[in-house]
This record gives C-alpha cells, sequence and structure tokens, in this order.
C-alpha cells in the first residue's frame, strides 16, 4: 500500500485532483473517502424528493451540527455534508457562480500572490463545460457541466419580472462581466437532466485508469508525520476500529476533507494550536494556532408566502408534486433544480460591490427542524443570504477519537455588520414580492408575516430564524500571517509534503455558492503540485 500521492476526501476538490494528478501514468494516486460510493438513483436523478432525502441521510451525508450562541438563543444549526464520492456536491442545489473577482483579488491583496482574479479564472475555465458556448470568461473543454435549465415555474418568471420592475437589473450571466442583477441560475446537470458532481465531471471518465485507486468507507485516523514530513495515512478499514489500515505516500500527502474534516484530521495528527492539543494529550507536531479558526459561513433568512387558491400549477402544492415529481422517473429531461432564480443586490446604495444573495423557489419551504416543506398550500419562498460576514467561527476537537464529530461554533452575527445588511435584505425582498408581477399569485407573507415591520422586529426575526445556506470555508486559512495553516502554494506550514487543498483554505470567503470556487482551487492545486 504504497502511493505517490493520498488524497484524503473524495469530495468536491478530491475528485478533481484525483483525475489531474493520475494523468501522468507514473504517478499512482490514491484518494480514500470516509463514505459511500455515489452510486444511489438519489444522488444522480435530480428530483428534488432525492434532494430531500439526501439532506436527511446518514449514509450520505455526515448531518453536522453546529453550536449557537447567546444572540442566536443558543440554538444548534443543522450543517448537512456530503459524505459520499463527490462530496456535497452529489447533495447541493447544483447553482453554479463563482463570485465576484474582488474576492480573488482581495486574496491576493493578503499576500496570496497568484490568486488574484486573472490568475485564478483559467481554473475556472478549464473544468467548465459550458453549454452556452466559449467566451471571454467561460469553456467547452472541460467535463463539469454547466447548462441553463429547461423548466421553470410561472412564479419563477414572475420573480424576476418583479426585480426588474424593483430596480433590480437583469444579468443574464453572474458568472461573467458583471455580477449585479437577477435571472435564472446556470446548474451542473448533464443535457440529460442528470446531476453532474464532482464524481461524476472528474473521475467517472478516469475511474478505469490503473494507477488511480479509490477506496470509500475508509475513515481516517491520522495523517503520519515523521521528522516534520508527511509520509503516510491511517485509516479505519470500512469504518471499523479494529481494522486500521496504513498506507504511505511517496511524493505528498493532501487533505480535501472539507472545512470540518480537514481542521479534525490535522489536529488528530499533532498539527494545531498546542494548547487544545495538550487538553486531549495528542502528542505536539506543529503549533500552529490557525488551524479550526477563521471559519466562515452565509447567513441566510427566508420569506415565506402564500399563494392564492387557484394557481396550484404555478408552485408544488401536493397532489401537483406528486404528479410533477413523478415525471423524473419516466426519463423526462427536464433539466431543474427547485431553487432555480435568483442573483446579487447590494443591501444599500453605498456598497461598492453587492453582499446579498437572493434565491427563489416555488416551494412553501421552512428552515431546518421546522419540517423543511408545506406541501398542502402551494406558495414560495425567497432567500435572503449575506455573502461577506465579518463574523468568525471555528471548529475545536471535542475528544482525541476519530470518529467523535468536533465542536462547531458557528458564531452567527458576532459582527453586527451582516444583521444590519440582512434587516435591509428582508425590506429589499418584500419590495420584490409587492410588485405587480407577483400579484396574480401572491396571497400573503406567512414569514415573517405583516405584524414584523419595525428594524428591531426584523432584527428580532432574523436572529430567530436565520440559518446556514452550506455555504462555508476558511477553517485551515491560506496566508503569510502568524494564524495561516497554508501558504500560497497550499503546503501546510512546518510540515513537508503536507498540503490542504479544498474550501477550508479561504481566507475570506467567496459570495458565492462554494462548490466552482472550491473545483478551482483544486485545479489551481492540481498544478501546483505537477509544477513541483
Amino acid at each position: 500500500m504504497n502511493f505517490d500521492y493520498i488524497i484524503i476526501g473524495g469530495g468536491s476538490a478530491g475528485c478533481v485532483l484525483a483525475n489531474r494528478l493520475s494523468e501522468n501514468s507514473n504517478h499512482t494516486v490514491c484518494l480514500i473517502e470516509a463514505g459511500p460510493p455515489d452510486d444511489s438513483h438519489f444522488i444522480h436523478n435530480c428530483n428534488p424528493v432525492n434532494m430531500l432525502f439526501l439532506m436527511n441521510s446518514s449514509k450520505y451525508n455526515w448531518k453536522y451540527y453546529a453550536e449557537g450562541n447567546a444572540k442566536t438563543g443558543e440554538r444548534k444549526f443543522y450543517w448537512p455534508r456530503g459524505k459520499t464520492l463527490g462530496g456535497s456536491s452529489a447533495m447541493n442545489a447544483m447553482i453554479y457562480t463563482r463570485g465576484h473577482s474582488s474576492d480573488y483579488d482581495h486574496w491576493a491583496e493578503l499576500g496570496n500572490i497568484g490568486w488574484d482574479f486573472k490568475s485564478v479564472l483559467p481554473y475556472f475555465k478549464k473544468s467548465e463545460l459550458q453549454h452556452r458556448g466559449e467566451d471571454e470568461f467561460h469553456s467547452t473543454q472541460g467535463t463539469m457541466d454547466v447548462i441553463d435549465p429547461n423548466f421553470h415555474f410561472p412564479l419563477s418568471y414572475a420573480f424576476i419580472d418583479a426585480c426588474v420592475q424593483a430596480g433590480i437589473p437583469k444579468n443574464k450571466d453572474i458568472n461573467g462581466a458583471k455580477y449585479e442583477g437577477v435571472d435564472f441560475f446556470q446548474i451542473n446537470q448533464t443535457s440529460e437532466g442528470k446531476r453532474c458532481h464532482s464524481a461524476t465531471s472528474f473521475l467517472k471518465p478516469v475511474i478505469e485508469r490503473p494507477n488511480l485507486t479509490i477506496i470509500t468507507y475508509a475513515h481516517v485516523k491520522r495523517i503520519l508525520i515523521q521528522n516534520g514530513i508527511a509520509t503516510g495515512v491511517e485509516y479505519f478499514e470500512k469504518n471499523n476500529r479494529r481494522h486500521i489500515v496504513k498506507i504511505e505516500a511517496n511524493k505528498e500527502v493532501i487533505l480535501s476533507a472539507g472545512i470540518i474534516g480537514s481542521p479534525q484530521i490535522l489536529k488528530l495528527s499533532g498539527i494545531g494550536p498546542k494548547e487544545e492539543l495538550e487538553k486531549w494529550n495528542i502528542p505536539l507536531v506543529k503549533d500552529l494556532k490557525g488551524v479550526g479558526e477563521n471559519l466562515q459561513d452565509h447567513p441566510d433568512i427566508i420569506i415565506r408566502c402564500k399563494a392564492k387558491s387557484g394557481t396550484s400549477l404555478t408552485t408544488l402544492p401536493w397532489p401537483y408534486m406528486i404528479k410533477f415529481m413523478s415525471k423524473f422517473y419516466r426519463n423526462v429531461n427536464h433539466i431543474f433544480t427547485p431553487t432555480d432564480a435568483g442573483g446579487y443586490v447590494k443591501s444599500s446604495p453605498d456598497i461598492a460591490v453587492p453582499d446579498l444573495q437572493l434565491q427563489f423557489a416555488s416551494l412553501r419551504m421552512r428552515p431546518h427542524g421546522e419540517g423543511m416543506f408545506t406541501p398542502m398550500q402551494s406558495g414560495f419562498v425567497l432567500h435572503v443570504c449575506h455573502m461577506r460576514p465579518k463574523s468568525r467561527g471555528r471548529v475545536l476537537l471535542r475528544s482525541s477519537d476519530p470518529f467523535d464529530y468536533p465542536l462547531i461554533e458557528a458564531n452567527y452575527f458576532d459582527d453586527e455588520m451582516e444583521l444590519n445588511a440582512l434587516v435591509n435584505g428582508v425590506k429589499i425582498a418584500r419590495k420584490i414580492i409587492s410588485q405587480p408581477a407577483f400579484q396574480p399569485y401572491f396571497e400573503k407573507e406567512e414569514v415573517p408575516g405583516e405584524e414584523v415591520q419595525t428594524d428591531n422586529q426584523i432584527r428580532k426575526f432574523i436572529l430567530e430564524k436565520a440559518e446556514t445556506v452550506y455555504h462555508t470555508a476558511g477553517s485551515c486559512k491560506m496566508g503569510i500571517d502568524d494564524m495561516a495553516v497554508v501558504d500560497p502554494e497550499l503546503k501546510v506550514y512546518g510540515i513537508k509534503n503536507l498540503r490542504v487543498i479544498d474550501s477550508s483554505i479561504m481566507p475570506t470567503i467567496t459570495s458565492s455558492n462554494i462548490h466552482a470556487p472550491t473545483v478551482m482551487i483544486a485545479e489551481k492545486g492540481a498544478d501546483m503540485i505537477l509544477q513541483g
């Protein structure tokens, strides 16, 4: 069990790395994943009911919970994370967004040379199979499908019209020259309407390579380090505590276990804050106080509305839902995602770059813990998500047991800035919903409700109801300061032959859904490795 490269984690980044590093037949590559293979129809068939199953499945989902704080009433936050080949891209809503160019230029300004937007754009394009065709920002040469849905409910069209009526520009390509504006999202699906997650995009085309080994159900115990050099990995075979397997790396160990798994594995391997490792009697290999810190997320709030009676075919009430969902099992090639329309707006006119993302769905969705859907009457929701939070959380060990879930502190609204922005975001959402385009469908605002009007009332509503929107990053940040975990080449400080390559290296979170930037990070990281 000896390989040139060992990749820990078969998610959005790990699948890319396995593909690129095994292109050279002289390299032997091993990809290990804690979860099962992605061979379930729940993953590949894009029926929204399947997505709901995955969001609550213990087999394909880590089902983490983040702790609350005094501001949010100490309530816990459900943080689903994919546990299968493809990772979270195997269970997300498939929305393809990259963020604003200033996100990446800011990384470079922090000392991460080579991570400005001009430098990373070729790596976005490298993986992309853009069904609209090539241009300055897009490519048709990759294997990750980026496509326009071919099915939308009438209410989604009404939402876009209402945004324009409210003064928000229409923007066909939010991943192109302009960022601000709304339209239908592009998504990661094939032309046959199947999910195009990282395993489909990057592993499936190369799975028969003799120099690529893929091991599933492999829960990592620790990275092996000798004299400051990463030499291999120990993992529990088939997640069995009694069966520990050791594999060795001739060249590098690459950690791609995500924003929770990557800092946890580093700490279990003796790399992290000295005081925390001493608490759990873990021998110190390298004192890196930034491991697990700098955790970031996009806090999200939902405006939920009921639709007028007689508009059942515009949304998904219960009788029509059954009929509609059945189409996905009759090989009707609907390219569709429930949250199909949205874009970016400014919470205030004096902000230079839009800081709020809107996501619209023709479903009466509820926050986690409240049943998710209310299908007996038609309706819709408008998500308002803050894209540039200043609040920072962290990932801490609960014990030295690799099977114990870490302690996740989200620290939502630790900084008041994002709370104030979301107050304005609720007002913007209400302005959109009040436009003439919605009037044939709109019956009443169900949440937060007409009684919630003042800024203080809206603030209270946000603190009580805000949730994650599954965009998390930053817990092993890249940088040149004393809180950085990896350098601009993604090498772990103080340890040779060890890199972290996933969304945890983001010094500041991108103003986007996370999958596309994570794939870009892996493309660039693979290039760095291969260039020596």
